[in-house]
């Protein structure tokens, strides 16, 4: 069993193992919460093994790769957000034919109910 998965299991069973330790209201070792809690959480754990090891070999395989796509993209992402104030103020990026990568902040629109002051303006 991998190291991660010994710790999602650690940490799921830990509220079972402190109730297996009290004692239960029967006087007879574990009660029927304590031992449907434990089974739930070994089948979790049976159904969730594979999928675990499967992340873990994709995070092996693509981590070199995005460790290199942070050191190098890492500083240009940081001077964005720091430009950037509110995200919600743009359209999603759009990739032009040539590459580009846009972001374009959407344009307020005036409210109906204000009409243009038209009183010192003059007709030609």
């Amino acid at each position: 069993m991998k190291p991660n998965m010994i710790l999602l299991c650690a940490a799921l069973a830990a509220p079972v193992a402190a109730l297996a330790q009290s004692e239960s209201t029967d006087g007879q070792g574990r009660s029927l919460m304590e031992e449907g809690a434990r089974l739930f959480l070994k089948g979790l754990q049976q159904q969730m093994e594979p999928a675990l090891e499967e992340f873990e070999g994709f995070a092996r395989e693509i981590g070199p790769q995005m460790q290199s796509f942070f050191l190098e993209m890492g500083p240009a992402f940081k001077s964005l957000m720091d430009e950037v104030q509110d995200w919600s103020a743009y359209h999603p990026p759009e990739m032009l034919p040539n590459g580009d990568i846009i972001l374009r902040r959407k344009v307020e629109e005036a409210p109906l109910d204000s009409a243009p002051d038209l009183k010192n303006e003059t007709d030609l």
